[in-house]
C-alpha cells in the first residue's frame, strides 16, 4: 500500500451485516457472478470484524483496523497510523501521521468521499454525522438507507455523478456503505411479505439485488485510473442463530464476515 497509495484511486465498500456464510453460499452457487470475477481465487477471505455493530466497527475501520484475517496474527496491515510498538505495521502498509486514514489520504492529496447508507450516515443529529463528518464530501439521502428497496442504485448512482465531477488529476478515496443487506431487506425476495419479516433467504436476496448494480460502482470507481478495492462486511447478523437475532453481540454470525480486496483495471466496462 505504500506504492498504491498516491498512485491509484482507492475503493471501500463496507457490505452492512453481511454474513459470511451468506456471502460464501451465493458465490459457490453462482448467485452473485460479478463480485464473484473480481475475488481473489474466487473466493471470499474469511475475516473477523472489528466491531459488532456499525458505528465501532467503521470507527476501528476508518482508523486503519480492516477485519483481521481469522487465523493466528500478527497480520500486516493495509493501513496503519503511526503508533510504537505496533505489530501489525509492515514495510509496505501505508503509514499516516494523523489519528484517522481519511485525513492521512487527505494530506497526500486524496479527495475522500463518503456515500452513505445506513442511520449512522445520515446526518440527522449529532450521532449521525461523526461517521459522514470525517470525510470532506459526504452524500446521504433516504433513498440510500435501509427502507430503501432501490437504495443501492441510488448510491452508485450518486457515486458515478461523484466521480465524473472531479478533476482528472485529483486522486479519490470512495467510500460506500451498502444499507441493501440491513434490516429491513425482506422486500428483496420476491413473494416475501412484511409481515413474514426478514430472514436469512432476504438477506441473500439483498446480496444478489446489490451484485446485479455493483460492476457499475466498480466501472465508475476505475474510470479515470486504476483502482485498489476493498470489499467487506462491517459485521454479521443472526437471523435465529442459536435464539440470537440481529447484531451488537458476540455471535459467529455477527463476528466472522467476508473480505476481499483487488485492483480494478482502468476502463473496465459495467457488466
Amino acid at each position: 500500500m505504500s506504492e498504491v497509495v498516491g498512485s491509484h484511486d482507492l475503493l471501500l465498500v463496507t457490505l452492512d451485516t453481511l454474513r459470511y456464510d451468506v456471502a460464501v453460499e451465493l458465490t459457490a452457487a453462482g448467485r452473485i457472478p460479478h463480485l464473484a470475477r473480481h475475488l481473489p481465487g474466487g473466493v471470499w477471505e474469511k475475516r473477523h470484524a472489528p466491531g459488532s455493530f456499525t458505528y465501532a466497527s467503521h470507527q476501528a475501520i476508518f482508523a486503519g483496523f480492516l477485519p483481521t484475517p481469522a487465523g493466528q496474527g500478527p497480520h500486516p496491515r493495509l493501513f496503519a497510523a503511526r503508533f510504537a510498538g505496533s505489530e501489525s505495521t509492515a514495510s509496505d502498509t501505508f503509514v499516516f501521521d494523523t489519528p484517522d486514514l481519511l485525513s492521512g489520504l487527505v494530506g497526500v492529496g486524496y479527495r475522500t468521499v463518503c456515500i452513505g447508507g445506513v442511520g449512522f450516515f445520515n446526518r440527522r443529529g449529532p450521532l449521525g454525522s461523526v461517521l459522514p463528518g470525517m470525510f470532506q464530501e459526504s452524500h446521504w439521502e433516504p433513498e440510500f438507507g435501509v427502507a430503501s428497496p432501490t437504495s443501492f442504485e441510488a448510491q452508485v448512482a450518486r457515486a458515478e455523478q461523484v466521480v465524473a465531477q472531479l478533476p482528472a488529476e485529483q486522486r479519490l478515496f470512495l467510500f460506500v456503505n451498502v444499507s441493501a443487506m440491513h434490516q429491513p431487506n425482506w422486500f428483496h425476495r420476491p413473494g416475501a411479505s412484511r409481515e413474514a419479516g426478514d430472514s436469512r433467504a432476504t438477506h441473500a436476496a439483498a446480496l444478489e439485488y446489490v451484485d446485479a448494480h455493483i460492476g457499475r460502482l466498480f466501472a465508475a470507481a476505475s474510470s479515470r485510473r486504476r483502482c485498489f478495492a476493498i470489499v467487506c462486511s462491517d459485521h454479521g447478523t443472526a437471523y435465529g442463530d442459536d435464539g440470537y437475532t440481529g447484531h451488537r453481540l458476540g455471535h459467529e454470525s455477527v463476528w466472522t464476515v467476508p473480505y476481499a480486496h483487488f485492483f480494478l483495471e482502468p476502463g473496465a466496462t459495467a457488466p
